[in-house]
Formats: C-alpha cells, structure tokens, sequence
C-alpha cells in the first residue's frame, strides 16, 4: 500500500512553480557537486601534500576514514534535527559555507594534527547538505519528476564536478601555484554558492516552530518500515561496492593486470562518465518504469565490472567499455538513499530516513569497507578485493529483490 501524503492531489496544488522547481534542483546539484569537490580534493592533492607533511600511508588513509565518519556522524544528525532546530534553507546555507570554510583551513595546515581536524570538520559540515537537499525537492518537486530531480541534485553535479571538473582543475592549480592555494580555489565557490541558496531558496510553508511543537521521530520507528531498513541495508553493500573499487581497482589494473599508469586513468575515467549519465537516466526512467526494477537492474549490471577487470583480457577499449556499463550501479545510489525513503514514510519522517540510509551507508561502505577489503588484500592478493565487489554487487541485488514498488505513476495503477 502506498502512503498518500506524497502524492496527494491537494500537495501536487501547492507545490512551486515549475520553473522554481527546475532552479532549486539545479542549485542543489551544483552545490553537492561542489562538497564532492572539496572532499576529493584532498586525494588528489595528496602527492603534493605527502612529502611537505611527512606523511605516511596510514596517516594517509586516516585522513580519508575520518573524512568519512563525520560525514555519517552529519547525516545522521541533521536527519533527525532538521525542521525542529531550524528551516532546511538556514541549515543548507549554513553548512555550505561551513565546508567552504573548512576547504581554506586545509590549506592553512601545517601538521597531519591541524589537516586531520580541518576534515573532521568538514565531514561533519558536508554530511548534512544531502539529506536535506533530498528532503527539499521531496517537498517542492512534482512526485512525477521527483526521481529524476532527486538523481540529478545527487549525482550529476557531483559526478560531474567531483570526477571530471576536480582532478584537472586542482592539479593544474596546484602545479602552477602550490597545493594550499588549490585548497584556496576549493573554498571560494562554496562561498558564493552559499550566497546563492539564501537569495533564491523560498521559505518553508510550515515555519520550523510549528514543527518542533511535534513529537520527535525516533529511529526505531523509522526503520520499522520495510523499505527504508532495506534501502540501508542496500546502502552497505552498495556504497561498500564503491570505495572499495576507488581504492583498490587503480592498483589492480597496474600491480596485477599490467596496465600502464596512464591506460589506468583512462578505465578509471570511464566511471565518472558513467556516473554522471547513470545517476541522472536511471532515476528518471524510474519514474515511469518503477524504482524496483531499476534498482534490480543497476545491482546485477554492478558484477560485470569486477568480472571483466578479473577475466577479460581483449582490447583496452573494449574494458573500458564494460567498465562503463558496470559502473552503472552509480545509478542506484539517488534511488535508495533518496527516493524510495522518502516515497515509503510519512513527510515529517523523511529528513531522518533519508540521514538513515547515507549515515549508515557511510560509516560501513566509507570507514569500515576499506579497512577490510585492504586487510584481504594484504593476506590474499589485490585480487581479493575485486572479488569482494562481486559478492557485493551480487548481495545487493538480492536485497533490492525484497523493496516494495514506491514510483506514483506505478501505486496509482490499478
């Protein structure tokens, strides 16, 4: 049974304009590709920062895992605050100018000490802006465009800017100028973009006081919907499937497969292709055909690239080419941690269930997942981790197996 407080004829009446809609959507795809932005920057700075600090690989890695545990810690928080403390327009603003803030005390570092607490800072910033951005286009977006909306505020902008626009810009600043004033360039459009959402973002119809006079929304009560415990359980798998590929697939391809480092960059480009077009097309075309079958589709399209990278062994483009297709599991990630969430609860339980599926997601598949395919590796060969991304792309599709169809367009079917 669907629940009809999202998609209600009277909600569809006070919905924004459609222009409005298109805008904010925009917006929030630019903004979260700017937080993929600053958060990548590190990893692709960090031949420049490496020697200057004296790091070593486990200081290294520290800095990302911790990245990744306040980012959970964030979206986990602000699900369950946002609408009682504040309007989600004063905490999006908010925390966008508080990663940019922390992008320019990353440059500022000049000990592993200081450059560890400025990315614990900015996880706990960056983590929030997602769920609340999801929760803002489920309250302003048209439930016929809200999946395609929601793909694009999530994973284009952040494909985008955080896979194609970050690797070219900062190392071509850094080389030039030096990479503290590349974590400088990082901040700035933070700081504009926050000036942009308090000029443009409306007010919320139903003021946050009216709001915090309700009773809180507990976890339990949430994750007693069977869709939502799913999509968390999907989230692990999935979001696993993808650090663990970032992390161990470029020493694959040249410590066991032999590629040089050059054809590596290449086959690991095409995945931010692939992204970018994924995380807007299959959402969108989950609007029509159903959330469930896409997200069926996406996972078992998921094992052909740990397949093809442990078998395949023809042509370079031909790899690159079921990498790209492989990678279009990156189109499931708008649709279980955004859009089935909020089409399975009531509208006050949404900004929690969407910080459930990302927080939960980010503590396992961001910190824990990499700890334990590198562990494998160490003992079995980096071919273990490509096996892991099998098993996991296997397990999610069988989870995804059990979601309940949540699509308007579909429930509205007799």
């Amino acid at each position: 049974m669907s629940l009809p407080a999202q998609g209600s004829g009277a909600a569809e009446q006070r919905r924004r304009s459609t222009t409005y809609q298109v805008v904010l959507t925009g917006l929030l795809s630019l903004n979260f590709g700017l937080v993929l932005f600053d958060r990548n920057a590190l990893g692709f700075l960090m031949p420049f920062i490496q020697p200057e600090l004296a790091l070593d690989n486990t200081q290294v890695g520290i800095l990302t895992g911790a990245l990744s545990l306040t980012w959970a810690v964030a979206a986990l928080g602000v699900g369950a605050m946002v609408g009682r403390v504040a309007t989600r327009k004063q905490l999006i603003v908010a925390c966008t100018l508080a990663f940019s803030l922390c992008s320019f005390g990353s440059g500022l570092a000049t000990s592993f000490a200081m450059l560890l607490a400025a990315r614990l800072l900015m996880g706990l910033a960056e983590g929030g802006i997602m769920p609340v951005s999801q929760a803002l286009i489920a309250d302003e977006v048209s439930p016929r465009h809200r999946g395609l909306a929601m793909g694009v505020a999530q994973g284009f902008g952040s494909s985008l800017m955080g896979s194609f626009v970050a690797p070219v810009l900062l190392v071509a600043f850094a080389t030039a100028l030096g990479w503290r004033e590349a974590f400088y360039l990082a901040g700035v459009p933070g700081v504009l973009m926050a000036l942009a959402l308090a000029l443009t973002l409306r007010p919320e119809r139903a003021p946050a006081t009216a709001r915090a006079t309700r009773p809180p929304v507990g976890v339990v009560e949430v994750l007693r919907e069977p869709n939502v415990a799913r999509c968390v359980v999907l989230g692990i798998f999935l979001v696993s499937y993808l650090v663990v590929c970032w992390a161990f697939m470029p020493l694959y391809l040249t410590r066991v497969r032999g590629y040089d480092p050059q054809t590596m960059s290449y086959l690991m480009g095409t995945l931010g292709i692939s992204a970018t077009l994924a995380s807007t097309l299959v959402p969108a075309i989950s609007d029509r055909a159903g959330r469930r079958p896409l997200l069926l589709a996406s996972a078992m399209l998921g094992v052909l690239l740990p397949l093809a990278a442990l078998f395949f062994t023809g042509p370079t483009w031909v790899l690159a080419a079921l990498f790209f297709v492989g990678w279009t599991i990156t189109g499931a990630f708008p649709l279980f941690m955004a859009t089935v969430p909020s089409e399975s609860v009531v509208a006050e339980r949404i900004p929690l269930a969407l910080g459930l599926c990302m927080g939960i997601s980010e503590v396992i598949g961001g910190v824990l997942s990499p700890i334990i395919a590198g562990a494998a590796a160490d003992r079995y060969g980096l071919d273990a981790p490509v096996w892991i991304l099998l098993a996991l792309a296997v397990l999610g599709t069988v989870v995804a197996l059990g979601l309940r169809e949540t699509a308007p367009r579909i429930v509205a079917r007799p």
